[in-house]
């Protein structure tokens, strides 16, 4: 529990300062859960209860068209948050799928012990201020990249912005976050190859 903690600490620390009595405090608002490869945090329709900080592991989040495609709207690993948010915050049925692709270690927080932590140790509610402006930063990003760039240019980016974290990711999960077809994925990496070659 303790590294688990530690990795939280590190990530939060990159944020705001935190001194050893508001780690006290917020190691109290937490519990742990370990899923294996291929479970469920989250089903569509499912009230999402939680938002989860990844301690170990890789996790996506997702939606699945009438036909069975999913489409990723998330890549988290260490160090990363998520949750169905509107769900989380308001109460609604999740319109997401969360489940692992590794096996994954969470720590999670109910609303209730994110309000209450909130009021208890306000520094943390400058923490998800930061983190909630940089994500809407982030998906303003993909918008303009989805409406802007070629394929080529969107698997570039990724690789370039997800250096570690494309090793561990299947190719077709890839396409699907892009919103390309993995055959797409398979040409461009031929073509990769060609060109260094």
């Amino acid at each position: 529990m303790e590294q688990l903690f530690k990795i939280l600490f590190e990530h939060i620390e990159e944020k705001v300062h935190l001194n050893e009595k508001d780690k006290g405090l917020v190691m109290n608002f937490f519990k742990s859960k370990k899923l294996r490869k291929r479970q469920y945090l989250l089903q569509e329709g499912d009230m999402c209860k939680y938002i989860s900080f990844v301690a170990q592991g890789l996790m996506k989040s997702y939606t699945v068209d009438e036909k069975g495609n999913e489409h990723i709207n998330l890549f988290a690993w260490e160090g990363w948050w998520i949750s169905d948010f509107a769900s989380f915050i308001f109460g609604n049925e999740a319109k997401l799928n969360i489940d692992t692709i590794e096996d994954t270690t969470l720590l999670l927080l109910s609303r209730e012990n994110y309000e209450k932590m909130l009021k208890d140790v306000p520094v943390m509610d400058r923490y998800f201020r930061i983190l909630y402006q940089n994500s809407l930063a982030i998906k303003d990003s993909r918008l303009i990249s989805a409406n802007t760039h070629t394929a080529e240019e969107k698997y570039a980016m990724f690789l370039d912005t997800y250096p570690s974290i494309s090793q561990r990711l299947p190719q077709n999960l890839i396409a699907s976050y892009l919103g390309l077809s993995p055959e797409t994925i398979s040409r461009i990496k031929r073509r990769l190859v060609e060109t260094n070659t």
